[in-house]
């Protein structure tokens, strides 16, 4: 018996998970067990699911988040492969309970996959979208392997610089990123100055979030939306890299060209 029986609305969501992690792993993005997805699943929990016996000891979150409780999550395993999870979602992710102290967590269904070592990072940022009242419930970490690439020069660190190339080199990605890259300096993986980092960033309005030199963090209403703004924006900078092998810099888009963009489809910057 899975979880998922019988349960349409919850077994569609989960799909859509390793559909993307699917697409991560095709991409080139999510090399051996890089990557973590971790998506809010609480509106497809009902009574009998609340009532599910845990499968695992309490487990501490390492921090104390308030707007968490009574929420339910699907998160990836610890050590497990995307390209295992886009074809056996339950055996190498699962589902967790968090508990009353808003401190711990149990598994309920449908193995005892401990999830990632970046949970907590993961769970503080959901902690933070619930608390703005934001209706974002998906969160996806990976390795897009051109926008990484970038992050290695100083100059695209600085504020919406990154943000402004890759607008520039295609209209759709102004429309379907438009609230660009955030940036967020090397820090250690899965600490939590990482996760306060990028909550910051998110809260200074950025829906993609960059970790220097490691990987890029996205947040939306469900995991494919968010696949889908690391996608364009990861074509963005496909775009000026082959522009800059083929000998010349593109010209991009202009500013006039842009706002004009930005009025017209009246996006958010």
């Amino acid at each position: 018996m899975s979880i998922l029986d019988n349960r349409p609305a919850l077994a569609r969501e989960v799909g859509q998970i390793a559909e993307a992690a699917g697409y991560l792993w095709q991409k080139g993005w999510a090399e051996r067990n890089g990557g973590n997805i971790t998506v809010n699943i609480t509106e497809h929990v009902d009574d009998e699911i609340r009532r599910m016996p845990a499968i695992s000891e309490p487990v501490a979150i390492g921090c104390t988040l308030p707007n968490l409780k009574g929420c339910y999550f699907y998160c990836k395993g610890t050590q497990k492969r995307m390209r295992d999870l886009a074809r056996w979602p339950m055996q190498n992710g699962s589902v967790i309970r968090i508990l009353d102290d808003c401190a711990h967590y149990e598994i309920i269904a449908d193995e005892p996959v401990m999830p990632t070592s970046e949970l907590p990072s993961h769970l503080s940022v959901h902690n933070y979208l619930i608390g703005k009242g934001s209706t974002y419930k998906a969160s996806v970490h990976t390795h897009p392997i051109e926008l990484v690439a970038m992050s290695h020069n100083p100059e695209y660190l600085k504020k919406d610089v990154l943000s402004k190339l890759l607008w520039s080199m295609i209209p759709e990605t102004k429309a379907f990123a438009p609230r660009g890259l955030g940036m967020v300096p090397y820090m250690l993986p899965s600490s939590n100055e990482l996760a306060e980092e990028t909550i910051k960033a998110i809260d200074d309005n950025y829906d993609v979030v960059m970790w220097e030199k490691h990987g890029v963090f996205a947040v939306e209403n469900d995991v494919m939306s968010a696949f889908d703004q690391i996608d364009v924006l990861n074509k963005s900078a496909n775009i000026y890299m082959c522009a800059r092998s083929m000998g010349f810099v593109p010209d991009g888009m202009s500013d006039e060209q842009m706002t004009t963009l930005s009025t017209v489809f009246n996006l958010p910057k």
